[in-house]
């Protein structure tokens, strides 16, 4: 799978989910299946490529949503840095998401689980920790998580 392709459609697929929350009348799953058939229409994603990437926003607008509040120290806390050091205009329309996910999701009474990360997903940024040996790997930008660089473990919960 090309990475640099992949980073991308997650960033497409983030501001297309973006823009199709803020038509009020669409919940979270409409605006998700919208911008799904937006990439799959606006790229050369194969079909699994494309369900890939949708998996792993789904994720990571949920592992956020499931906060208590959005403010910069539980989003730093989530991060593992500085929210003001990301450089990429995908977290205002994945906080934009994942604020309205939040507000769905309490409705709907679900619970979130701590979500676990291989290596090869593509994630928005964020502090990542090895299963095996607690080794961290951070990122600012949307990107592919690597195995281990200690262990070559391929197993990662966000930290």
């Amino acid at each position: 799978m090309n990475t640099e392709k992949l980073i991308n459609a997650y960033s497409d697929f983030m501001h297309h989910l973006h823009d199709a929350m803020e038509d009020t009348l669409n919940s979270f799953t409409d605006a998700f299946e919208i911008s799904k058939e937006k990439i799959n229409d606006n790229s050369d994603l194969t079909a699994e490529e494309l369900e890939h990437v949708s998996i792993q926003v789904k994720r990571d607008v949920q592992n956020v949503a499931a906060l208590a509040d959005h403010n910069n120290n539980s989003l730093s806390e989530w991060l593992k840095f500085d929210i003001e050091l990301v450089e990429n205009l995908t977290w205002d329309a994945f906080l934009s998401v994942a604020d309205k996910t939040r507000i769905e999701l309490v409705k709907l009474e679900l619970r979130a689980e701590t979500h676990k990360y291989k290596s090869g997903d593509i994630t928005i940024g964020g502090t990542f920790a090895c299963n095996d040996c607690s080794k961290e790997i951070a990122f600012k930008v949307a990107s592919r998580i690597p195995a281990c660089p200690t262990c070559h473990n391929h197993k990662f919960v966000r930290v």
